[in-house]
């Protein structure tokens, strides 16, 4: 992927070198569950989802710009939900201990001005599961429209069924944003 950056971050591709700081926050039980994975045990699950990351090539490395520590993780893959558009949908993770700085808002920014200004998407959706108010929050935030629940249409990292909140915002709505 394409480095991206913002004022205090830069986006960039997942390395080897960034398992430390990947397992330092994979590892929180409330960060995982929240996006939808099981919460890293080991640093073999660290590594695991590291190569995969590196393998895919679909998604950021997030960093801070000053010290080059890696506090989460930002995907944007194409939407299955949306086949007939060019759409794509974002996703993320960030590590607590950085919650509540504007951080994701900052990182979602950028990686929609990729989206549509770069790629030419037309849409980009993103969703949450119930109770994640703080992704609720960003998506917000970053100017998506919510669209309505989809009830039992994602899985849980166990395979239970979960529902999902939908939002979207159209290439037309990100450009009239100014």
């Amino acid at each position: 992927m394409q480095t991206l950056e913002t004022p205090r971050l830069i986006l960039r591709s997942w390395s080897i070198l960034d398992l430390v700081d990947f397992f330092s926050y994979a590892s929180d039980p409330e960060i995982g569950p929240a996006a939808g994975w099981k919460p890293h045990v080991t640093r073999e699950d660290t590594w695991e989802a590291l190569r995969h990351n590196i393998q895919a090539d679909d998604g950021w490395a997030i960093a801070l710009r000053e010290t080059g520590k890696v506090i989460g993780s930002i995907k944007l893959r194409p939407d299955p939900k949306r086949p007939a558009l060019p759409c794509k949908m974002v996703g993320y993770s960030l590590s607590k201990g950085y919650w509540g700085n504007g951080y994701m808002t900052e990182a979602v920014g950028r990686v929609l001005a990729y989206a549509f200004e770069e790629e030419g998407l037309q849409m980009v959706t993103s969703y949450h599961q119930p109770g994640n108010d703080r992704s609720r929050r960003v998506i917000l935030r970053c100017g998506f429209a919510f669209e309505g629940i989809l009830r039992g249409s994602g899985y849980q990292y166990d395979g239970s069924p979960m529902d999902e909140y939908s939002y979207s915002l159209t290439r037309e709505e990100y450009f009239l944003r100014g």
